[in-house]
Order: C-alpha cells, then structure tokens, then sequence
C-alpha cells in the first residue's frame, strides 16, 4: 500500500501509526550521546557535519554532488523513499538539510514538528538502540531555485519584488555582536530572529499559520514578494524557509553561507 502524502511539518500524533513502514527513512541530527540514549524507532543518526561544507571563514556551503550523493545514498534515501528529519535544537539542522534536498531535486521529506521535543514530552515512544542504515540509490541533481548566491542578491539589491529575511539575533542584525570581519546585515533586510516562529510553550513547535502569516505580514513579508532568508550560515534561515514553505509562500531562497560569505568579503555593502 502506497505511502499516504506527507505534509512538509508532520505532527508527532501522526508519525507514530507509520514507524512500521520500509518506504519511511528517519533522520536524527541530535549528538551521538543524545541518540544513544534516546530516539525514534528506526531512526539512523546522520552528522550534521556531513551536509555542510566549511572553507574558513565561510561557514554552512553547499558540498558538491558527488558528496551528497554518497551522503544520501549511505543513510538509505532514494526515489521511493520518504525522509523524516527531526533534531533536538529546534529542528534548525533538520530543516538546513531539507534544504539541502530540495536543492538536490529531492522533495520527499517531512519535519517532525517540534522535533524530539514535542516527541519526547508527549509520550511517544523511544529506543536506544543504534540502527545501521541499509545504503541505496540516491542520486543528486542541483537546482539554483531554492539559493541566492552572494552575486545573485547583490544583484537584487534595488528590487522592490524581493524581501531580505535576517534571521538572526537583534544583537547580530544591528551589527553588536562581530563573528566575522564586518558587522551589520545586508542592506534593506528586515530583522526576524528564527526563534520567533516557534511556540516555547507547545513543545517548540511552530507558531500557528495564522500567527505566522500575521507577523511576516507585519514585517513586510508578503507571498507576492520573492523572500531571501539568510542567517549566520543558513542553518537558522533554513528553518525561515521551510516555515515559509509551509504557508504556501511561492518564491523563497536561502544564502547558503549566509552572513560569514557576506561579512568576511571586504566588497560586500553592509548597513548598521
């Protein structure tokens, strides 16, 4: 019988009746320590590490196929499969590698809402035991659709289509805390720390649809509008752009690098 389709961010509730199915791979991001101790049936623990690409002081890259494809391939993920990801840290690196499979033309994932927290805190159940993942076919095929590149938004600077979504702290936006060389954002972004999508008192999960719409609306971001969300690296805009995607928001990108390319590359303009 046909896996039944998956919204984007799936509720715990909803997860637990399907942890039988073969055409289900979960993902879990969470420490090794963590996952040692406690995570869902079946779950294969893949190192966040693995996804990102580093060349200091650039932080949160792409890597190239070829590397995605074997990453993705070791954990068991092909065409007829279906991804689960979750994490423990409000579910920032789950989303940074949906990401990451949407660029690689892999669109069959699913975001436990609330991630093991909202799983954990309502009873579902747990194992210890460590899964060695069954290797199959996975075969990455880049699409530019879901990035902006530095080049790309320097080129998008004066356009009115187009919204800059800074997702990182206050602190950060207004340029008093420095990370990398310069401090600031990206001139005409709008700040909206990630943080404030998720509902604390609800398991972190994800404020509610109306909430949500409302207070994007309120900053300016509109689903007539191209979003670009960026962060320190993209790990906390990912999670922008998959809350983006599941309003139904058409045209969304993320800077891959985000803020440490940006920042550290003496020709870029910056505003305080």
């Amino acid at each position: 019988m046909p896996l039944p389709a998956l919204p984007l961010f799936i509720e715990p509730k909803d997860l637990e009746p399907l942890l039988d199915r073969s055409d289900l791979v979960i993902i879990d991001f969470n420490k090794i320590e963590s996952y040692q101790k406690n995570h869902i049936p079946g779950a294969v623990r893949l190192d966040y590490s693995s996804v990102v690409r580093i060349e200091k002081p650039v932080f949160g890259l792409l890597p190239d196929q070829e590397t995605l494809t074997q990453v993705f391939s070791n954990i068991g993920l092909s065409p007829d499969k279906h991804a689960i990801l979750y994490d423990e840290e409000g579910n920032g690196m789950a989303c940074r590698t949906a990401w990451t499979l949407e660029v690689c033309g892999f669109h069959q994932f699913s975001i436990l809402n609330g991630g093991l927290v909202s799983w954990f805190n309502e009873g579902h159940p747990v194992e210890s035991q460590e899964r060695t993942p069954v290797p199959a076919k996975f075969i990455a095929k880049y699409s530019d659709t879901p990035i902006a590149s530095k080049a790309y938004i320097l080129e998008q600077l004066s356009n009115p289509n187009i919204r800059i979504l800074d997702a990182r702290t206050p602190e950060e936006y207004r340029g008093e805390k420095k990370i990398v060389d310069k401090v600031g954002h990206i001139p005409g972004a709008v700040n909206m720390n990630w943080l404030e999508s998720i509902n604390a008192n609800h398991n972190a999960r994800l404020k509610t649809k109306d909430e949500l719409r409302n207070q994007l609306a309120s900053l300016g971001f509109t689903p007539d509008k191209e979003i670009i969300a960026y962060c320190q690296s993209h790990q906390r805009s990912a999670h922008v752009y998959m809350t983006l995607r599941h309003l139904g928001y058409p045209k969304v990108r993320g800077f891959p690098g985000s803020w440490s390319d940006w920042g550290s590359d003496p020709a870029t303009p910056v505003e305080c």
